[in-house]
């Protein structure tokens, strides 16, 4: 992957800022949902190289630190509907009757028109399948966001160049009444200039939600570029008020997509840019900002930054830890693991992981991974604070005859103490090394367990 190559030689003081969030292939309007303790961040995948929304799968993403993201694959794509051709475009998913539902905008083949699908799992990580077998809705517009208000009544909401919402039945698959379309008025969202057929802001990506009984309805404004405006209400359903711009235009994509929520006593703003080697209006990548609300409920101006967000609690080195759990990539991709799950892959001389916030406590005696190498195999070097920081322990990783066929290496590690953040660090010959699946560090004394982190 080209933006692969060119990441690979970032300086180190870009390549280890925590924005984008996801280095590994490009992403796209983040939706986030708070689950058991962890964030889940469902995206569109931007295809490599692209110049359109050429997009054919959905991903799933989660983490409890905010800062290291567990890649949890594609467990969504157009070929989930039998009845889309194109289009895998902006959705949500949200948690109800202790099922997943995620609705997404397709193209509808027999129509030609965009419309809007519902996919069920029974885990946040899928795998999903079509609810219905049809649309659960079809007027030709996009962007759907749903909304379960207090009282159990859930909505949904989506539409460019218009605005919709239906009231959702209980059963998340079904709706009551007509959709009903709210008016766009300046008042409500805002005024654009120059261009008589749009005359409010909105544009399209609604995101909906309540706090402290009010209602926010987030939206990516004017075109083209965009910008990340709100309006609020009393009521689900209006009358909405405009209440001013959170993030201006920035960014290096012409498009920009809001997620909102609360996590773990922080409020965090999703959204996306073009930041990435190689990225653009089309080759997009999520970040996440933290930020909080002004006392009277508004937002304040968030700009993006490479800093990102701050990590929530520490990473525990002395449980198992996916390799696919990354702050920071550089060079490498992921796969779907012939052992269940996803493993890092493509892995070239100097390509590198880092993990942010490792909690190594009173010391580490040893690391044990589990890889798989084709070829020759090659080194995993353990490092602190870079990618040519302090080394503390290489394990060799030996040949084992294919991509998939597994093994695990262990090797002593000295040094690794109190909290790093920590580079696997891949060197060997030429081409690609091995593959890396999982790894665990074991702490001095073989007192594993928590020295005072948070699980990732």
């Amino acid at each position: 992957m080209a933006l692969l190559c060119v990441a690979a030689a970032l300086s180190p003081g870009v390549a280890r800022a925590d924005n984008p969030i996801i280095q590994t292939i490009y992403t796209a309007d983040p939706a986030p949902l708070v689950h058991n303790g962890r964030v889940y961040l469902y995206t569109g995948h931007d295809e490599d190289g692209s110049t359109y929304f050429t997009m054919k799968e959905w991903r799933v993403w989660s983490s409890s630190d905010m800062v290291n993201w567990t890649d949890h694959g594609s467990p969504l794509s157009l070929s989930t509907f039998g009845w889309a051709s194109a289009d895998a475009w902006a959705g949500q998913a949200v948690f109800r009757n202790g099922r997943f539902y995620w609705y997404v905008p397709v193209k509808n083949r027999a129509t030609g028109r965009m419309a809007i699908g519902v996919a069920v799992g029974d885990s946040p990580t899928g795998p999903f399948r079509d609810a219905l077998g049809r649309p659960l809705v079809e007027n030709g517009e996009i962007d759907p966001t749903v909304f379960i208000d207090d009282d159990g009544q859930a909505y949904m909401y989506w539409g460019n160049p218009n605005l919709w919402y239906v009231r959702l039945n209980p059963d998340m698959i079904s709706y009551s009444g007509a959709p009903t379309q709210i008016p766009l008025t300046t008042a409500g969202f805002g005024t654009r200039t120059g261009n008589p057929s749009r005359p409010t802001l909105y544009e399209e990506g609604p995101w909906v939600y309540k706090r402290n009984g009010l209602y926010y309805m987030v939206f990516a404004a004017a075109c083209c570029s965009e910008f990340i405006a709100y309006s609020t209400a009393p009521g689900p359903t209006g009358p909405w008020t405009y209440r001013g711009t959170i993030m201006p235009t920035q960014g290096g994509s012409f498009t920009n997509h809001p997620g909102v929520i609360d996590f773990n006593g922080g409020s965090y703003f999703f959204y996306h840019n073009g930041a990435l080697p190689g990225g653009g209006g089309f080759t997009r990548s999520v970040a996440v900002e933290k930020f909080a609300y002004n006392a009277n409920g508004t937002f304040p101006t968030i700009n993006m930054t490479t800093a990102g967000a701050p990590q929530v609690g520490t990473l525990n080195p002395y449980v198992r830890q996916e390799a696919e759990t990354i702050a920071w990539a550089s060079g490498v991709e992921t796969e779907t693991s012939g052992e269940g799950g996803m493993n890092v892959g493509w892995i070239e001389n100097g390509d590198y992981v880092k993990v942010k916030g490792v909690a190594f406590g009173a010391g580490a005696a040893s690391f044990t991974a589990r890889v798989a190498s084709a070829a020759g195999g090659g080194r995993i070097e353990l490092r602190l604070g870079g990618p040519t920081g302090t080394l503390v322990g290489t394990c060799d990783v030996p040949g084992t005859g294919g991509w998939q066929t597994w093994t695990t290496v262990s090797c002593p590690v000295n040094g690794a103490t109190g909290t790093h953040d920590l580079y696997l660090r891949f060197t060997g010959a030429s081409g690609y090394l091995f593959n890396v699946n999982w790894w665990q560090f074991n702490a001095a004394g073989g007192r594993n367990g928590s020295p005072g982190a948070a699980d990732e």
